[in-house]
This record gives structure tokens, sequence and C-alpha cells, in this order.
């Protein structure tokens, strides 16, 4: 996992420029993957859950805003922050675009920097709405303010603990978590408690939501992956 955790999905079918946007964000420590056509786009998204995706609007066969539309269909997807990436000469709506699902535009071409100034903003909006009290990833979905566990749209129901720890562990997809980190920022101050509690709860989480999203790094901790 890159130091920025964030994964960021590139789509365009000229590879030239792929090379060029994704050679940038990934100096930058981004996670980048790239697709070449709608249909491959909508395939990684599904596979990666990106927490951006850039999105040329003039492609063959299936246009920008046809995927966009497709991955709001996709309910892991409907939370992921979509940016169209459109020509100056282009004839092309803003309107049209926000209505098909996008969250903003950027034109190209477009330098380096500024683009990825522009990717820098978009992230932060999706740390936003992460603290507005919702995630959802990899077909998990948790309402903070609500405690409430949806998996694949079915309610799952938590004690207080194991909500927490899950919060945790999901709000940084690969990142693993220390016991010592675990311990403080999900029981802190309240009680005395050993590995074994947090043994015990990673343990509950994976009879309720599978073995496949809670890895162990024996002598360090859990991390969340899909």
């Amino acid at each position: 996992m890159t130091n920025n955790g964030h994964k960021i999905l590139l789509v365009d079918d000229e590879p030239d420029i792929l090379e060029f946007l994704g050679y940038n964000l990934r100096k930058e420590g981004y996670n980048v993957f790239t697709a070449t056509n709608g249909t491959e786009a909508i395939s990684i998204a599904k596979k990666e859950i990106p927490e951006l995706i850039v999105l040329d609007v003039m492609m063959p066969e299936m246009d920008g805003m046809e995927v966009c539309k497709e991955l709001r269909k996709i309910s892991s997807l409907k939370n992921v922050m979509v940016a169209f990436l459109t020509a100056r000469n282009e004839d092309y709506s803003q309107i049209t675009g926000f209505d098909s699902g996008a969250d903003d535009y950027i034109t190209k071409p477009i330098k380096p920097n500024v683009f990825v100034s522009r990717v820098k903003a978009l992230l932060r909006r999706v740390s936003k709405n992460l603290s507005a009290g919702i995630i959802e990833t990899g077909g998990i979905k948790i309402d903070i303010e609500k405690y409430r566990v949806e998996k694949d749209g079915k309610e799952i129901v938590f004690p207080k603990k194991e909500f927490e720890l899950l919060h945790l562990l999901i709000s940084k997809p690969g990142k693993v978590f220390k016991r010592d980190e675990i311990l403080q920022k999900v029981w802190g101050n309240e009680v005395i408690v050993g590995d074994r509690t947090i043994d015990v709860h990673i343990r509950k989480l994976r009879e309720k939501l599978g073995d496949d999203y809670f890895q162990t790094v024996k002598g360090v901790g859990y991390k969340f992956e899909f």
C-alpha cells in the first residue's frame, strides 16, 4: 500500500495520457490503476474500489458518461468520487456530466502540478464525506452515527467495541494497525485489556463478515483488505 493509502483509477483510450497522468500521481505516492476503455474500467473499479476515478469523456464504444452511469448502479461504487477528463474543444455539457453522476471535471491539456493539485482537492472532499459519517467499501457499509453495518445490503448487528474496531480498520484499507494503536483507539483508558481481547474481537468480525477482510500481520497487528 502506498504512503497516501489512496487508490486512483485513470481511464482514457490514449495510452500516452494514461502514462503521463499516472507517472505524476505515482510520484506523489498514489496507488494508480489504469484502463483504456469503459468495460475494463468498470471491472477494475469493482475489484479495487478506488477513492477517485478520473474518466475521459470521449471514448469509443462506451463513453465516459455511460461508464459513470454504470458505476453509479454498483452499490460499492456509489460514493466513489468521479471526475471527468475533457478536452477544451469538446462539445461537452457540464450539466449533462453532473447529471450522469460526476462530481467534477478536469480539462486537458493540463499541467502536471495543476493536475496533482486538483486530485488532492478531490481526495480532500472524499475525506469530508467519510467524516460525515458514512464509509462504504468492499461491499461493507458503515453508518458511524447510527452504529449500523450492512454487508451487500443486509444489516449485521455489532456490539459497540466490535463496531469501533471494524470502523478503525476499515477507515484505512491496507494499513497495518499495531496492537498498541488498536488498544488505545478502541479501548483507550476505559479498562486494562490484553492482546487476547483484540484477537477475540477480530474473530467475531471474521465470523460476521468473512475471513478474507481481516489479515493478521504476525507480531505486529491487523489490517482490513478486500
